[in-house]
């Protein structure tokens, strides 16, 4: 009888020593997971997929809080709608490092969370796409653009991307609704990439 219960004392502390280890390699694979987690990979967690998105509310270096139903990710840059109070909106390029805070309702964490194993996702050609290259792209179709300039806070200029170099762009400032003309450009203000903290289109 007591072989019986040293047997049954040693298999319980063996299955509890095990149980143990089992939750320490969890926690352990959890932890190194949310390492490797960049802000890009929990707005488009929490964001969802196309087709169901999901608006979220994002602080950017402009010092502007704006509500963003998102479209797109590239590799350092999110295109969406901005969305306002009274219903309207309009399309935006938002660098990720134009990005100071994400503003997550509470019971939304497990959602931001929830991003799937690098090895389970196919890599998509978005996601080696540059700002740089969206950038050059509005310059050859010559759009009109608001480049909202964020950490020094010199604010809004409208105008058409003239040129689109390594690390600045060249802005065209002139009024909207206008075209792209020597005439009608009142002056170009040259635009370091990193002081860009949103694109509205």
């Amino acid at each position: 009888m007591r072989w019986d219960s040293l047997f049954d004392d040693l298999e319980s502390q063996l299955e509890h020593e095990s149980h143990a280890e089992e939750v320490d390699r969890r926690a352990e694979d959890h932890r190194l997971r949310l390492g490797r987690l960049t802000l890009r990979d929990r707005l488009q967690a929490f964001s969802g997929r196309e087709g169901s998105r999901r608006e979220v509310v994002l602080e950017l270096s402009t010092g502007a809080t704006m509500i963003i139903l998102p479209q797109a990710f590239g590799r350092d840059w999110m295109s969406g709608d901005v969305l306002s109070r009274d219903g309207a909106s309009g399309a935006c390029v938002v660098p990720l490092s134009a990005i100071t805070g994400m503003l997550l309702p509470k019971e939304c964490l497990a959602r931001s969370l929830a991003v799937p194993d690098r090895d389970e996702r196919p890599p998509r050609l978005s996601d080696r796409i540059g700002l740089s290259f969206v950038l050059r792209d509005l310059c050859r179709r010559r759009v009109y653009v608001r480049l909202h300039e964020g950490t020094n806070g010199h604010g809004v200029h409208g105008g058409t991307l003239d040129r689109v170099a390594a690390d600045h762009v060249d802005l065209a400032v002139h009024e909207p609704g206008v075209p792209r003309r020597e005439r009608n450009v009142s002056h170009l203000r040259v635009v370091p990439v990193t002081a860009i903290g949103l694109i509205a289109l």
